[in-house]
């Protein structure tokens, strides 16, 4: 191994020396009951890769991993000592224990030798620069099992990605139960499959399955923020309420990809009845604060020839029926944090927003470039930063080569690393507003989950080094000689990789 131990992400700091640590099983594991949680996953998530067999023994000779609890450290870092001894890792919160576990999960996954462990001993401090370090997945063009989100979210955390953007629906699919509006998992959940003839596809998650999800993500230190996409991508909506729409319909739920002109609409006090539905919904299975309320792509030619949207101009107003996402956008924000929840949306709800000003909690996540984000930050809000021109697309290719899987268009995996959520153009008041940055796989071409897999690896680790390595540390060289190792672990996890050129 080299100095930096092909750790990735990049710690902040690591020092090496000659020694080794030598166990030819996993070591004991104290750490008392407030990382009882983490010790217990940790060997769980290590059983199919080493000798168990003498886990847990307490002869004197037994070498210890130790964790101990240290207050003087950020709520996320952690420092790893690595001596021939014994281990001896410190964090502040459970959360800053899982990371270094992670870190120590590498190694190991890394040791893969026939006598035990060997681990290089080491000093390592680390913490992370950004809060937000996200993934999104659509699940509304393509129904991923629970088994595969599940996979997905481990694989997350080994890397430190502690956000999992959950997106349940679109005009393809609609994936969440509400217990109010059965029709729209009944219809709304299944389409007809243009890849086979006269076939549907399609499902929902249970409110079983997303607290099981949520209950799986929790464990890591992974925060799910749902996403139920409004006013529009909301044909699945239509084709089962169509009197929620301008025209009455008939909709369908879409089997064709792309913006959509049908929307909610926005004269009828009846989306509002959902909204509250859907709320409540989320509000009960999710813990998280976020919410994500969508809010991109809305086509407005049906508000304008609508007779109740015109009455709805004059109501609030407003000039232009554009206008009237800002005012939909701003109830749907009130009415979460009735729920003590916080919106979050696509950079699009800050468009048209001069009369009904987004509530100042509101964060807007930027993906047509950067521009969203600099603007919000500029108004005073949140930002977490996910630009489709700097590699954090993943549904494009990883390479310029028309035999590559995806859409066609070219997220590098050199992008991904360089991305910067708070870049130099940023001055100190508006970089203290990023949350941080995260990916986005969008599944309008990634029918399976070994797809998906090729389409995320190793680009997620890439990003997750841009999101968690101090500025100054970075260095895209450096991290094409760790990768390889890492890459060997990710083989023992089973994730399928794409392999080709990385910039």
């Amino acid at each position: 191994m080299n100095e930096k131990l092909d750790l990735i992400p990049l710690p902040v700091s690591v020092k090496t020396h000659d020694s080794v640590f030598r166990s030819p099983v996993l070591p004991v594991i104290e750490g008392g009951s407030v990382f009882q949680n983490e010790i217990d996953l940790f060997k769980e998530q290590l059983c199919l890769y080493t000798d168990q067999s003498g886990a847990g023994s307490r002869t004197e000779n037994s070498k210890k991993i130790t964790l101990v609890m240290d207050s003087s450290l950020a709520a996320e870092a952690y420092t790893l000592e690595i001596r021939p001894q014994g281990l001896i890792l410190k964090a502040a919160s459970p959360a800053g224990a899982y990371h270094g576990l992670q870190s120590l999960r590498e190694l190991i996954l890394s040791s893969g030798r026939d006598d035990g462990i060997v681990l290089p001993c080491a000093e390592i401090a680390d913490y992370p620069r950004f809060p937000w370090r996200g993934f999104m997945l659509d699940c509304s063009r393509y129904f991923y099992s629970t088994e595969f989100i599940k996979k997905i979210i481990d694989a997350l955390s080994l890397h430190h990605i502690n956000v999992f953007h959950w997106h349940l629906t679109d005009d393809q699919g609609w994936r969440l139960p509400v217990q109010k509006y059965p029709l729209l998992t009944e219809i709304g959940s299944k389409r007809l499959e243009y890849r086979y003839r006269d076939m549907y596809s399609g499902g929902f998650y249970s409110r079983e399955d997303i607290r099981d999800i949520a209950a799986y993500a929790a464990s890591r230190h992974v925060e799910i923020v749902p996403e139920v996409d409004l006013p529009g991508h909301t044909s699945s909506v239509l084709a089962a309420y169509p009197g929620l729409g301008c025209t009455g319909g008939p909709y369908r739920v879409e089997d064709r990809f792309g913006i959509c002109e049908d929307v909610l609409c926005a004269g009828n006090d009846g989306i509002f009845d959902l909204a509250d539905a859907v709320f409540d919904t989320l509000a009960e299975l999710f813990p998280s604060p976020w919410v994500h309320i969508g809010g991109d792509e809305v086509l407005f030619n049906r508000w304008d020839a609508c007779p109740k949207c015109r009455k709805r101009l004059e109501e609030t107003g407003l000039t232009h029926s554009r206008e009237l996402q800002s005012w939909i956008t701003v109830k749907l924000a009130r009415m979460l944090s009735e729920r003590g929840k916080t919106a979050i949306g696509w950079d699009e709800i800050l468009e048209d927003s001069e009369q009904y000003r987004l509530p100042e909690e509101t964060a807007v996540m930027s993906w047509r470039g950067r521009a969203g984000g600099l603007a919000a930050s500029r108004l005073g809000h949140r930002v977490v930063m996910s630009p489709n021109t700097e590699g954090c697309y993943f549904d494009y290719r990883n390479y310029g080569h028309h035999e590559e899987i995806g859409r066609d268009l070219v997220s590098t995996a050199a992008q991904c690393y360089n991305m910067d959520p708070a870049g130099p153009e940023m001055t100190d008041s508006e970089a203290s507003l990023i949350l941080g940055g995260q990916a986005n796989l969008w599944s309008e071409v990634i029918y399976a989950g070994k797809i998906a897999e090729y389409m995320i690896f190793p680009r997620i680790c890439a990003l997750a080094e841009a999101l968690w390595t101090p500025r100054d540390s970075k260095n895209f060289e450096d991290f094409k000689v760790r990768l390889p190792v890492h890459q060997k672990r990710l083989e023992r996890l089973g994730l399928l990789q794409y392999r080709g050129p990385l910039e």
